[in-house]
């Protein structure tokens, strides 16, 4: 049975070793996030590192997701003292439960405030595409499928919940697309 794969990308305005509040506030809520999103039904893994290292995105191994990758448009650091990015790279059972795991809770919450710690872009900030059974997407190819929704659009290559695709590709549709429910959970 097909996955659902799911890239994020955005630009911080400030580094994460920035010791601003709101820099701080992001990057330990983090934690509480994949907590939370890592229990709800129909999530399936997201990438970690390797022996839970801590580092740079950049010299992680990150095991089977592959070596890391940004899209072309990122133009901030690489190192500890620079690095500028939030990103994540996961699993889901289909599009339903990634969306409401999305759109409630603390998760909904931080989404709220996207603007507080991010860049605005002309970029899209996720891409959706589905993989075979036993398949874990790389980094590299969250990356080319974002760069390739920005430059096509919603295709069944790489789309997003409005602009959606069923495994086989044919355009589908999140029914009553919104969260199944407001609390926060």
């Amino acid at each position: 049975m097909p996955r659902l794969a799911l890239y994020t990308f955005g630009v911080l305005k400030s580094p994460l070793a920035d010791p601003a509040p709101l820099t701080r506030e992001l990057h330990e809520s983090g934690e509480a996030i994949y907590r939370k999103i890592s229990g709800y039904p129909g999530y399936l893994a997201h990438a970690e590192a390797a022996d839970g290292a801590r580092g740079t995105h950049f010299d992680l191994d990150w095991g089977a997701w592959g070596e890391f990758a940004v899209p072309t448009w990122y133009g901030k650091g690489r190192t500890v003292e620079t690095t500028a990015l939030a990103t994540t790279l996961s699993l889901w059972t289909d599009l339903r439960p990634a969306f409401d795991a999305i759109y409630t809770g603390l998760h909904r919450e931080a989404l709220n405030r996207r603007y507080d710690w991010f860049e605005r872009s002309e970029h899209p900030n996720h891409a959706f595409w589905w993989v075979s059974d036993g398949v874990i997407p790389t980094w590299q190819d969250g990356v080319s499928r974002l760069e390739h929704l920005h430059d096509h659009g919603s295709t069944p290559h790489a789309f997003t919940f409005s602009h959606s695709f069923a495994p086989e590709g044919t355009p589908t549709r999140i029914k009553d697309i919104g969260p199944q429910s407001d609390q926060v959970r």
